[in-house]
């Protein structure tokens, strides 16, 4: 589909460019960020917007916006490097079966600490060097030592691990998760010591929370080598997760992994984009540059998808992260009912997690149950332009964080 098209005719403020949706609604909440965006003094071409957005903190997720000579540690938010990773076995569907599925998520469960859970001891990774210097962001050596067990967490929220069925016939394995708690202490950082320039240059700011960097600062080139940092934390947290799933999966049914991919969906880099190098911020948005392999997950119980990325130049290059809300968690707590959220897990080996009662209400916590979340098959309609679908993947067994 062609993207909808909005520009300031529509309101009486001036907007600086247009905004692109590849949907056919956004939520109020959602366009008034990007409409903040477009009223952003370092803001270049448009405003694009990918049919999972919703609302979030100063950018809304699921968009995507390019700066000149200017970075925003709000427009890449406190989960830096939070992405996909996902795995194709060589075992066969029909290998599967549901007692071995049971066994697998009661291991994965044994095997990778969830929630705010971490392992017992410091983990060892040679990158951990960067921590000889105490950085800025570092609120204390405890902290640092609480980071260090975090290595090869799944975390909470919406962070997942799935074996899945793809169209293709074989196990896949898909796993969502981020920098931990890396990405929120560089990002609050930054994001305060932005709103902090930003006073004392008395920055014409459509919103407080949308302050930036200039690029030749110091202060832009120190968020970009500790983001650097938050994301090759959040690739190596996933890939040490993948492997001990694989180890699970392999020790039960024999197999070998047929390709791999892990990546971020939450950061900032420089890019060209119609003639002109800027800083393209994705927050809840994934690279689809031409031949890209990527990921694309619905919700704990509807479909996931493989896609390869068409290149489109008005994306930025970019599609979704995933399906995206449709309601926030508590509106969803609020309003789904407990028996529909079952419903809708029929035939997948979820264990019942999630749907509990929430400590002193009387409502169940159903925020990741799939009516919270759009219709994954709309989404992928509204991005034919910007990926092919190349395997579909269908939830068998679900560990959520």
């Amino acid at each position: 589909m062609m993207p909808y098209i909005f520009t300031d005719d529509l309101i009486e403020d001036e907007w600086k460019c247009h905004i692109m949706a590849w949907t056919n609604h956004v939520e109020e909440g959602a366009f008034k960020q990007a409409v903040n965006l477009a009223k952003h003094p370092c803001v270049f071409h448009h405003v694009a917007l990918m049919p999972d957005v919703h609302q979030g903190y100063g950018m809304p997720i699921g968009g995507v916006v390019a700066f000149k000579d200017a970075v925003s540690p709000n427009c890449v938010g406190v989960d830096i490097g939070c992405g996909m990773g996902a795995v194709q076995t060589d075992i066969k569907i029909e290998d599967m079966t549901q007692e071995k599925l049971i066994d697998i998520r009661e291991r994965i469960e044994d095997g990778i600490p969830t929630g705010f859970n971490t392992h017992k001891k410091r983990q060892v990774w040679d990158r951990f060097s960067y921590f000889e210097v105490i950085p800025r962001w570092m609120e204390s050596r405890e902290k640092e030592g609480h980071l260090m067990k975090s290595l090869g967490t799944l975390g909470g929220g919406n962070h997942f691990i799935e074996i899945q069925a793809g169209d293709d016939g074989y196990i896949w394995i898909m796993l969502h998760s981020g920098s931990r708690q890396v990405g929120k202490l560089v990002a609050d950082f930054y994001n305060t010591l932005a709103k902090e320039r930003n006073e004392e240059w008395h920055s014409e700011l459509p919103a407080s929370d949308l302050a930036f960097l200039p690029i030749a600062s110091n202060d832009a080139q120190w968020y970009l080598r500790d983001m650097d940092f938050a994301l090759e934390f959040a690739e190596e947290n996933r890939r040490r997760m993948l492997h001990k799933v694989k180890e699970i999966i392999f020790m039960m049914i024999p197999g070998s992994v047929v390709r791999e991919i892990n990546i971020h969906h939450n950061y900032v880099t420089i890019e060209n984009h119609f003639g002109k190098n800027v800083w393209v911020h994705r927050k809840g948005a994934t690279s689809a540059k031409e031949g890209q392999l990527g990921i694309i997950p619905g919700s704990m119980g509807t479909p996931s998808y493989i896609v390869e990325g068409l290149g489109n130049p008005d994306s930025f290059m970019s599609c979704s992260h995933g399906a995206g809300r449709s309601m926030g968690r508590m509106q969803a707590c609020r309003t789904l009912e407990i028996e529909d959220c079952f419903k809708a897990m029929e035939g997948i080996e979820f264990g019942g997690f999630g749907f509990t009662k929430v400590k002193k209400q009387k409502m169940f916590d159903v925020g990741e149950a799939p009516g919270a979340y759009k219709d994954i098959e709309e989404v992928m309609e509204f991005q034919k332009a910007l990926v092919k679908p190349l395997v579909k993947l269908q939830p068998l067994a679900v560990v959520k964080g």
